[in-house]
C-alpha cells in the first residue's frame, strides 16, 4: 500500500482544520443573521435551539452545546466511538462561532423590506430580544439561508468532520428499531421543523424551514462532488465494436466490455460498461439507434465517481 509523504499528509490535515473553521463560522452566520430573526427551525440541535431562544430568551449557542455535548456523550457510549476529533472540534467551533456572533451583532435580520423600528406594522415579524419589529422577506431569505447552511455543512463533511447533533439520535433510534437512517433523520428532523408550527402558529414556518433543508441539501452535494454530473451507462449489444470504437474515438472515453447470458434464451451477450459526463451521455444515447437499434441501455445517476479520468481516490 503506498504511502503519502509526512508533509501532503499535515497539508491535508491543514486544509482539512481550515475547510472545518470556515464551514463552522459559516453555519454560525446562516443560524443566526437568516434562520433565528424569522423564528425558523431547519432540523438539528441549533433549529431546535432557534425555537427556545424565541420563546425562552437565552443564547442559541448556549441552548446547542446543551444539547450537544451530552449527545456526543450517550452517542459514544451506545454507538462507540465512531465520530471522530473532527466532529468534537466542529460542535465546539460552531458553538464558539454562533456566540460570538450573536453577542456582538445579535438577532437583528440581514434581509428584510422595511427598516427596524420599535413600532408595530402591519405583518411585521417581532425581534423578542431587543423589542424590535421588521418588515420580512421571507422568500429572499430562505433561499439565502439554504445556501449559506449547504455551503457550511458541505465544507464540513469536506474535513471529514459529522454534523452530529440530532443525528445522533437518528444513529441512536436505528440501532435498536432497524429503520432506516434516512427516513429517522426526515422524522427527527420534521419534528424539530414543525416545533416551529406550536410555538409561533405561522403555518408559514415550517414550509420554509423544509425548503431551507432542500437547497441545503442540493447545495451540499454541489460542494462535496463539484458540478459536474456523471451517468453511467449500462449498454447491452450484440455487435458492441460499432459503440467500443464511438466511445474511445469520438467521446475520448473509456469502459469495460462484460460478457454475460440472457435469461430468457441463454444466449450469450456482450454489455458495455461506461461512465461519461451529462453532455457526452446525450450524445453517445443520440446514437445509439444508429448503431444498433436492438440495443438495450440502462443509464443511472453516479453519486460519486474516483478513479483515473475522473476524481483521486482518497488517500485514507
Amino acid at each position: 500500500m503506498k504511502v503519502l509523504p509526512n508533509k501532503t499528509k499535515i497539508k491535508q490535515e491543514i486544509l482539512a482544520y481550515i475547510l472545518l473553521t470556515v464551514g463552522s463560522v459559516l453555519f454560525a452566520v446562516g443560524d443566526v443573521m437568516f434562520v433565528n430573526p424569522y423564528m425558523m427551525a431547519p432540523g438539528g440541535t441549533y433549529g431546535l435551539s432557534n425555537v427556545l431562544n424565541t420563546v425562552w430568551p437565552w443564547k442559541i449557542s448556549l441552548y446547542a452545546i446543551c444539547m450537544d455535548v451530552p449527545l456526543l456523550i450517550i452517542g459514544t457510549w451506545i454507538l462507540g466511538p465512531k465520530f471522530g476529533v473532527k466532529t468534537i472540534v466542529s460542535t465546539i467551533l460552531i458553538f464558539a462561532a454562533t456566540f460570538v456572533l450573536e453577542s456582538w451583532w445579535g438577532y437583528d435580520p440581514v434581509i428584510h423590506d422595511g427598516a427596524i423600528s420599535n413600532v408595530e406594522g402591519h405583518s411585521m415579524v417581532p425581534i423578542p430580544q431587543n423589542g424590535g419589529w421588521f418588515l420580512p422577506d421571507y422568500f429572499l431569505n430562505t433561499v439565502v439561508a439554504g445556501i449559506i447552511y449547504g455551503v457550511a455543512i458541505g465544507l464540513i463533511f469536506r474535513s471529514g468532520a459529522t454534523s452530529g447533533g440530532s443525528d445522533i439520535i437518528s444513529m441512536i433510534l436505528h440501532k435498536y428499531t432497524k429503520i432506516s437512517l434516512g427516513t429517522l433523520v426526515m422524522i427527527v428532523d420534521g419534528i424539530i421543523t414543525l416545533s416551529t408550527l406550536i410555538a409561533f402558529g405561522d403555518f408559514r414556518l415550517p414550509i420554509y424551514s423544509v425548503i431551507i433543508i432542500f437547497i441545503e441539501g442540493k447545495v451540499i452535494n454541489l460542494v462535496i462532488d463539484g458540478m459536474k454530473s456523471y451517468r453511467t451507462m449500462f449498454i447491452i449489444t450484440d455487435d458492441p465494436e460499432p459503440i467500443r470504437q464511438y466511445i474511445i474515438n469520438d467521446l475520448k472515453r473509456g469502459g469495460t466490455c462484460i460478457t454475460g447470458s440472457g435469461l430468457y434464451q441463454g444466449s450469450e451477450r456482450k454489455m458495455l460498461y461506461v461512465t461519461l459526463d451529462r453532455s457526452d451521455m446525450l450524445k453517445l444515447r443520440s446514437v445509439l439507434h444508429l448503431i444498433d437499434p436492438k440495443a438495450f441501455v440502462n443509464i443511472m445517476e453516479s453519486a460519486e465517481i474516483l478513479g483515473t479520468g475522473f476524481r483521486a481516490l482518497p488517500t485514507e
